[in-house]
């Protein structure tokens, strides 16, 4: 094989296909070796799916050989649990949904396998997606790849895992609090959280409940490259056959390189605290970036109350979690529900203010790299040693809500290691439906300071 599949971007994989210089049955048996000899010990891919996946691979080799060139042909791939996949359960963690099989694939899913690749299981995720570990009764815990002793981030955890291991080539996650850029700073990979309602969530919901998806909530792609998140952005957005909409165009990023990117850099929370070593690594993207051209700013007043803007997300993050709650649950009554949206509306204005000044804001992912593993089952009762203190873990939401109350786009974008050998990560926020601008400068970033590589 002339590219190692462990290391490539689907891209040059789907490339390579197209050449025949190897096929894709054997990218799929090469992903199953690679999961046989790693996964006991970092629990990533919780369902396997053998029979389709060679099934598949064996008729996109026959595709191949007939001209067909779509851009996903024969690679490799797999997705996160929530999703549903034709004839496995989708039990987001929950032990009482796994007598559940699901009569297709999701939507987002069959977009994917439209364009010809080859989905080889389903990875890890903590119940409910509420955690940024990845552990549940029914499949264990996920480990960080980089570090058995620490998490791989979560919720889509096992996602991250499995592409920093070479299972698969491309993965597909979701983030309403972070669920794809926290586990892809953890595991060193990239990690696209779209613009809210770029992606229709039909298919991702626990145990086949239908409804519409819900506010904050983003379907993303996990990736090994950048210019991986763009294709899969492009193939999975779009409206479904529900929406007002009938196309979809994004506006072409507005950067090249990083020459005269204008950047906003953000590396301190006034609600949360955030390492030394994610600052240092903030600071080394701002150096960076100024050295190749780009215009840096450490502060603006255009910036939003972030602490506000925490709380007020906090609030709405809730009210989405109580909607399959028992009844009884407490719940926002309707007016301070819509005084709520209309905040967020005026945040996003704000934002929009901010982004006729500046490209991207760049600002940590998390706090912390991969933190060590905890067995306390309450999020909230944990605590994350940040600068030799302890601090709490709930907090760490400040974070992620940068870009998710606004409902803006945001890539998280691997910057290298720490001295104890651990993948750091920044993120990359831009304005509405400027994902292509946050991907582009993600792919900039990378080539300043190489991800890491297990």
């Amino acid at each position: 094989m002339t590219l190692d599949p462990a290391r490539a971007s689907a891209i040059d994989l789907a490339t390579a296909v197209r050449r025949r210089e190897f096929s894709a049955v054997e990218l799929v048996e090469h992903a199953f070796a690679r999961a046989d000899a790693a996964d006991a010990q970092v629990g990533a891919l919780v369902v396997r799916d053998p029979d389709r996946a060679l099934a598949d691979a064996r008729a996109a080799d026959e595709a191949i050989a007939r001209g067909d060139e779509r851009p996903l042909l024969g690679v490799p791939i797999s997705v996160k649990e929530s999703f549903d996949l034709r004839g496995h359960p989708t039990t987001w963690g929950f032990a009482d949904l796994t007598g559940h099989r699901a009569e297709r694939d999701a939507l987002a899913v069959r977009r994917l396998t439209d364009a010809g690749a080859v989905v080889i299981g389903k990875t890890n995720v903590p119940v409910a997606l509420n955690d940024w570990q990845s552990d549940n009764p029914i499949y264990g815990r996920t480990r960080n790849p980089y570090d058995l002793s620490r998490s791989p981030g979560g919720s889509s955890g096992g996602s991250a895992a499995a592409l920093a291991l070479g299972y698969s080539a491309l993965e597909l996650g979701s983030d309403i609090g972070g669920s794809v850029r926290v586990p892809a700073a953890f595991c060193g990979v990239f990690g696209h959280k779209p613009t809210w309602g770029l992606i229709p969530a039909e298919g991702h919901s626990p145990g086949g409940w239908d409804g519409v998806g819900p506010p904050l909530a983003s379907i993303g792609p996990l990736a090994r490259t950048a210019g991986d998140l763009a294709l899969a952005l492009g193939l999975i957005a779009g409206p479904d056959d529900f929406s007002p909409a009938t196309t979809l165009a994004l506006p072409p990023s507005r950067v090249e390189s990083l020459v005269g990117c204008r950047m906003l850099v953000l590396d301190e929370h006034p609600s949360a605290a955030t390492d030394s070593v994610v600052r240092r690594g903030v600071d080394d993207v701002a150096t960076a970036a100024e050295r190749a051209g780009a215009l840096i700013a450490r502060s603006s007043p255009l910036v939003p109350d972030l602490a506000a803007v925490l709380e007020d997300y906090r609030t709405m993050l809730a009210a989405v979690g109580s909607r399959r709650a028992p009844a009884g649950t407490p719940s926002i009554p309707v007016r301070d529900w819509f005084e709520l949206v209309d905040r967020q509306l005026h945040v996003r204005r704000r934002w929009a203010a901010l982004f006729e000044e500046f490209d991207v804001v760049v600002a940590p992912t998390f706090g912390t790299v991969a933190f060590p593993l905890s067995d306390e089952p309450v999020p909230d009762r944990r605590t994350l040693v940040i600068d030799g203190r302890d601090e709490p873990f709930e907090p760490q939401l400040a974070w992620p809500s940068l870009a998710t109350f606004a409902n803006l786009p945001a890539t998280a974008a691997p910057i290298g290691m720490t001295a104890d050998g651990l993948p750091m990560s920044v993120q990359v926020i831009g304005p509405h439906l400027g994902d292509l601008t946050t991907i582009a400068v993600a792919a900039a970033v990378a080539r300043e300071i190489p991800p890491p590589a297990l």
